[in-house]
């Protein structure tokens, strides 16, 4: 039977209407923040089970005396919420903290902070420590355990039909994404087209996945890479939202083509892999016949698209690895700098707006080897980067907003300055590590890049 409290969905207008509901006046805008990190055994290094003493599960009681609120599926904790954010897990227990909707910069920050510190208060505790990397550096994929959450096993079993990497992003990698809103269809479009085009020099500056099975793997964000072959029916640089006319239902037209995962009806997460979403809307689901959507259903949809930069009622930047915790409040100062001021983001138009869909899609495709040096048209991404950044300290200065020191919300780029300015991020800190003081021994990741 079909969800209670969701509307059915009777037709493609209303898909379209829920995506322009996201539309907001600039002074509604907010920002969230999420990232994942890698859980591990100080003891042992191997990556928390579920259940267990020292396990995600713990992890996830032991947090609850800072006033989260869990949530359950068959009995098993799998997620926390509080304030608007939430504690959630990702397929291979990767820890996820998506923020809550937060006014500036330094407000998410803070959000960020509190919760690095509570998880390091529990994970002490019950002798757990959690990574700041992109990929898990040393742990096979056979070996990471999967934790009890329906829509993963779906995914697992799915994921080998249609790419090689798959299970690679779901069990061993990590990310770092901004939320944003925007006021209007047009101002969606420029923003998503700004942030598509720039997605690959936001993978280069925050690349941090080097590693993989103990030793380098030839990548500045291995997680990057293994994304441009896991499922390309709902992955990508998305060329069509540069085409003349693309607004809300062209995003809605794409989503409705590409194949379902599941439906979620009860605890039961249904098996629709591959199967059609407008059948679903004319009622031929084959796993439910006669049954209609609901928009919670179409929500759900929505969650299983991974392009670089996916929209929702609000767009999600989804080219970042995960990082140290000063870089975890970078991100969202590089696109709230480009994106939510109007001369900044009229600039960053202006500087890629000439660029092909070829040389966007080269820039894709180069980003996870190369990073800063990826080479474009007669300079390199390094060259961007400058430029960007630039703009986006323009941005960030211009709204204002100062913490209790009077600082600006840039002081969050500063990490990225030195990156762009050097040409080096962390992933290329971290190789030198790995060949000078760390003698190419992969333990010391767990010593160096632990939260």
């Amino acid at each position: 039977m079909a969800k209670k409290h969701s509307p059915l969905i009777e037709k493609k207008a209303q898909l379209i209407n829920h995506l322009a509901s996201g539309n907001k006046p600039k002074s509604e805008w907010r920002i969230g923040t999420e990232h994942e990190k890698i859980g591990f055994n100080l003891s042992t290094l191997k990556p928390l089970p579920y259940e267990g003493d020292c396990g995600i599960r713990a992890m996830l009681e032991g947090l609850q005396r800072f006033e989260w609120e869990p949530v359950s599926e068959k009995g098993y904790v799998i997620a926390l919420k509080r304030e608007g954010a939430s504690v959630s897990l990702e397929p291979g227990g990767q820890f996820e903290l998506s923020g809550a909707p937060l006014e500036t910069v330094h407000q998410t920050c803070g959000e960020v902070n509190r919760h690095l510190r509570e998880v390091r208060e529990v994970a002490t505790e019950i002798g757990a420590g959690f990574l700041s990397l992109g990929f898990r550096p040393d742990t096979r994929l056979e070996d990471v355990p999967v934790m009890p959450k329906g829509r993963y096993k779906i995914m697992r079993d799915y994921m080998p039909k249609v790419g090689n990497l798959g299970r690679e992003m779901m069990f061993r990698t990590c990310t770092v994404q901004t939320n944003l809103d925007f006021s209007s269809e047009s101002d969606m479009v420029k923003k998503m087209r700004v942030s598509l085009a720039l997605q690959p020099l936001a993978t280069a500056l925050f690349a941090n996945s080097p590693f993989t099975d103990g030793k380098p793997n030839g990548f500045k964000s291995y997680r990057s890479q293994i994304w441009l072959d896991t499922d390309p029916d709902r992955t990508g640089m998305l060329p069509f939202a540069f085409e003349q006319g693309f607004g809300f239902e062209q995003y809605v037209d794409y989503a409705l083509d590409v194949p379902m995962y599941f439906v979620h009806r009860g605890d039961d997460y249904l098996d629709a892999s591959g199967l059609n979403f407008r059948d679903f809307l004319e009622g031929r689901l084959s796993i439910l016949p006669g049954e209609k959507p609901t928009m919670e259903d179409f929500e759900d949809h929505l969650s299983t698209i991974f392009p670089e930069v996916r929209l929702k009622t609000f767009l999600e930047m989804r080219g970042a690895d995960t990082g140290p915790w000063r870089e975890l409040c970078a991100l969202p100062a590089f696109w709230v700098g480009l994106l939510y001021d109007e001369a900044a983001l009229d600039a960053a138009w202006d500087l890629v707006k000439d660029w092909t869909e070829e040389e966007r899609q080269q820039l894709r495709n180069d980003v996870p080897k190369h990073g800063l040096q990826t080479s474009f048209r007669s300079g390199n991404l390094q060259d961007i980067a400058k430029i960007a950044l630039l703009l986006s300290r323009e941005g960030l200065k211009s709204r204002g907003n100062l913490n209790g020191h009077g600082e600006s919300e840039s002081v969050f780029l500063e990490d990225l300055d030195r990156f762009a300015k050097t040409g080096k991020s962390n992933a290329d800190l971290l190789l030198e590590k790995y060949n000078g003081d760390w003698e190419q021994d992969i333990l010391q990741t767990y010593v160096d890049c632990i939260y």
